[in-house]
């Protein structure tokens, strides 16, 4: 077999932007994503039982499917309700919805991870339960569980692949369109399975700068993340 990338490499405007889709699609889902897997978290930790067994089913029911049919439900549920929606923002809405449970977990472990006496000492200062979470716990329940949201949220930067199946136009989607133009499949997911490759490293550079901006005590320990 005589590899020919020069095909592929023409494209490179294509393979640029569906790249540049892909990032956004993490940036964006990481964000709302850790937001709701960590309200989760603490609707999971609750005493209010209707709060811990909604938290508890929706955690269990995503993290015990598929990714490809959960976001299948989104697409064609929003649809068979009226709501029309761009592949993008359908994407948003369901790599959110899956990267929230399993961050949920994450963060729960984070909480739980915090001496009682902290919670305690909380409590005595009349501390309300938010502001417990808040001053108290966010911070270094989020420092003793960040390389495992670290590599949570880069996972998730790679399930995003999954998002072609409805025509989101990110890398994966990108690369079958090129292969198909070209009869080059090998090459073509040659190329862009080093791209992920490129992109997983960025985030977790990006990660680690955050990290060290964040948590510095890591810095002055010498701690990797």
């Amino acid at each position: 077999m005589k590899l020919d990338f020069t095909a592929i490499l023409t494209q490179w405007q294509m393979l640029r932007d569906g790249a540049l889709l892909t990032a956004e699609l993490a940036v964006i889902t990481t964000v709302f994503g850790f937001l709701i897997g960590t309200l989760c978290a603490v609707a999971r930790r609750s005493q209010c039982a209707w709060c811990a067994r909604i938290a508890g089913v929706y955690i269990e029911a995503i993290r015990n499917t598929p990714f490809l049919v959960q976001i299948f439900l989104v697409y064609f549920g929003l649809s068979s309700l009226g709501f029309s929606f761009s592949a993008f923002t359908v994407s948003v809405i369901a790599l959110t919805i899956n990267v929230g449970a399993y961050t949920a977990e994450i963060m729960r472990a984070g909480f739980e991870s915090i001496h009682p006496g902290q919670w305690e000492a909380a409590e005595t200062l009349g501390l309300s339960t938010w502001q417990q979470y808040w001053h108290v716990a966010l911070r270094p329940a989020i420092e003793r569980v960040y390389p495992s949201l670290t590599s949570q949220f880069i996972l998730l930067m790679l399930a995003s692949s999954v998002t072609s199946q409805i025509s989101t136009e990110e890398l994966t989607a990108t690369a079958n369109f090129i292969q198909s133009e070209t009869y080059r499949p090998f090459e073509t997911f040659f190329v862009v399975a080093g791209i992920y490759l490129a992109l997983s490293f960025l985030m977790r550079f990006a990660f680690w700068l955050v990290g060290l901006a964040a948590f510095p005590r890591r810095r002055r320990l010498g701690t990797p993340l």
